[in-house]
């Protein structure tokens, strides 16, 4: 990555991005599936991908900048959603149920059980010893998998539409019920659940996602839709976000919702206010995102026939209190060459310098400090070094503009 370093001049700043990047999110590996990439889930250094007719890809992600396939196992139905546990990945795969995957060893793995659910198995999540799965037309259905080699069913729920996605907190599962919006179920006796509340979306509820006391819907055209559930039998929406495309996939990390939005990619809507959510960040995948998981810095994406992508977000900074981008004075002891960015270490002895890397819109990036700091990830944009520093008269701002290009 090259960079280049202009002056400031004026306020009004025209930013340009490398295609498919907003400024804080950058791909930085993908793995091509044989078939088409709906599910995901990370565990460790692998990534595990339902790749519908093409079953379970395990991929080697140790090195996100160069993932590869280091095993599968062709499952006999379409693989729409996996979760992991353990040495065990539990694939919803459509009309063959819930197939269990033995993958203690990623380059052998091997069918351990299987349960054959009524209807089609399309999501699922998983907690404790119990498999929870969203199986189409046959509503929710709660396996018991303590023995992987003989799972079998204990319970179930039926619900007045397709079940699409599930997420379970607590008590409680909460399943995308596609035309009838988002079903409460109660499941605290696995043997008898039954539904306490919904809440009808004005879409179609497919992916679900749950944090604290909001469950998050992928509602495919409606977008992202935040649903307050601390009270399960009156639950009601707090915010919601149109994302621009189809809303079908949908994780949770801190305060960010990470949604597979089809043919606009990865969107990244910040929720810690979850009346005003807003996007902070997307990247316009080359496929359609659908399954979508969260490690770390990263997002794995499903992204149909474009396979696994690998995309770090890192512009979740801060409201900064530098007026950027009309600071008062510009800064002339920043220089950014081949990814690195020189501040004048003579700044070290300053009493009370502080310098931060803000985008465009004026969120903090990075903290700096006096000397070189690596900003090699930065995707292609518009850039401002913010410095503050404390004179006799009071604090002096100054910024400098950095455009990066690729």
């Amino acid at each position: 990555m090259k960079g280049r370093l202009l002056l400031l001049a004026i306020c009004a700043v025209a930013t340009t991005t490398a295609h498919g990047d907003s400024l804080n999110c950058r791909l930085v590996g993908y793995y091509d599936t044989p078939s088409r990439a709906y599910g995901v889930a990370v565990s460790g250094d692998y990534a595990y991908v339902a790749d519908w007719d093409a079953g379970l890809r395990i991929i080697d992600i140790s090195n996100p900048q160069s993932p590869y396939e280091t095993g599968f196992y062709d499952t006999p139905g379409w693989a729409y959603g996996v979760a992991v546990s353990g040495d065990y990945a539990y694939v919803a795969d459509w009309d063959a149920g819930l197939r269990i995957i033995n993958v203690s060893n990623p380059q052998s793995p091997y069918e351990a059980g299987y349960c054959n659910t009524p209807g089609e198995a399309r999501g699922l999540a998983m907690v404790g010893v119990y498999v929870y799965v969203a199986d189409e037309g046959a509503g929710l259905r709660i396996i018991n998998v303590s023995n992987p080699q003989s799972p079998y069913e204990v319970g179930h729920c039926d619900l007045p539409d397709f079940a699409r996605g599930v997420a379970v907190s607590g008590n409680y599962a909460y399943v995308g019920g596609y035309g009838e919006g988002l079903r409460i179920v109660n499941v605290s006796d696995p043997q008898s659940p039954y539904e306490v509340g919904f809440y009808d979306t004005p879409d179609r509820a497919i992916g679900v996602a749950v944090s604290g006391s909001f469950a998050h819907v992928a509602d495919e055209d409606a977008g992202l839709r935040i649903i307050n559930v601390s009270d399960p039998q009156s639950p009601y929406e707090a915010g919601y976000y149109s994302t621009p495309n189809y809303a079908w996939g949908v994780a949770v990390s801190g305060d960010h919702v990470y949604v597979g939005d089809d043919n606009a990619g990865l969107r990244i809507i910040n929720v810690s206010n979850p009346q005003s959510p807003y996007e902070a960040g997307y990247y316009d995948t080359p496929g359609q995102s659908y399954g979508v998981a969260v490690s770390g810095d990263y997002a794995y994406v499903a992204d149909w026939d474009a396979g696994l992508r690998i995309i770090e977000f890192y512009g979740a900074g801060v409201e900064e209190e530098c007026s950027l981008p009309c600071a008062p004075h510009i800064s002339q002891d920043a220089t950014i060459v081949r990814g690195v960015l020189e501040l004048a270490a003579g700044s070290r002895q300053q009493t009370g310098y502080r310098a931060e890397l803000l985008d465009a819109t004026g969120r903090r990036v990075a903290e700096l400090h006096p000397g070189p700091n690596d900003v090699s990830r930065l995707g292609a944009g518009v850039y401002f070094v913010c410095t503050k520093k404390q004179r006799d008269q009071g604090i002096e701002a100054s910024s400098r503009k950095l455009v990066v290009t690729r």
